[in-house]
């Protein structure tokens, strides 16, 4: 089944989902299409499969991660984001046939597909609305870094060639840096508590910069 599965994702990635018949998948894995029929019935089986393993089981493995209380929102982003890239290192193929496929997804697998990436983006902003609400992330438009975020885990499934002398593990520690140093606020800007008083405190930090400033100008 592990054989039949790769190959109908090799071919759903060549010639794309609907130019892809199940007789094609057959002579790939060397089986009559009689055979064939006592491991899968149909193409949609084989698209399930693959829904479950590149977004529903990531939306599952994300949920757990923003659901744990021993990380803060910086170790849960960054977890966040290690995961979803280890998962396009790991499946590339598959993701890029989903990708390439969507429009031509059965309407009920569509729609399986649709609410695991709804629930991907969710994930993640949630964590981000938690990290600016906390005073660890700068006050950013939500939506718009969770999707650039998305973009370049996604991204991987495109361009990296996992080797013995080129691992995903490094590849997705440096990228879940990146995504946390791109909302991360400076050391010495993180209020000492996710409170109005300790926002206040910024802000009195500003001004007494600005006093300063004034001071000096007019000496």
């Amino acid at each position: 089944m592990s054989e039949i599965i790769d190959q109908a994702m090799r071919l759903f990635a060549e010639r794309g989902y609907d130019g892809t018949t199940l007789q094609d998948i057959a002579d790939a894995v060397g089986l009559s299409r009689p055979n064939l029929y006592n491991y899968v019935k149909s193409k949609e089986e084989l698209l399930v499969a693959m829904v479950e393993a590149t977004t529903q089981s990531v939306a599952n493995s994300l949920r757990e991660v923003r659901q744990r209380t021993d990380l803060d929102s910086a170790e849960k982003l960054h977890a966040l984001v290690r995961t979803l890239v280890l998962s396009r290192a790991e499946q590339p193929a598959q993701f890029r046939t989903l990708d390439r496929s969507d429009q031509a997804l059965p309407p009920e697998i569509a729609n399986n597909h649709l609410e695991g990436r709804r629930t991907v983006l969710r994930e993640v902003t949630t964590v981000i609305e938690e990290g600016i609400t906390g005073g660890r992330f700068r006050p950013v438009d939500v939506r718009i870094t969770a999707l650039s975020i998305i973009g370049m885990c996604n991204w991987v499934a495109w361009w990296f060639h996992p080797s013995p002398s080129h691992p995903a593990d490094p590849v997705a520690e440096q990228i879940a840096d990146n995504a946390v140093a791109m909302v991360a606020r400076e050391p010495g800007r993180i209020p000492d508590a996710p409170t109005p008083l300790g926002a206040v405190a910024l802000i009195q930090q500003d001004l007494d910069f600005l006093t300063r400033l004034l001071s000096a100008e007019g000496s």
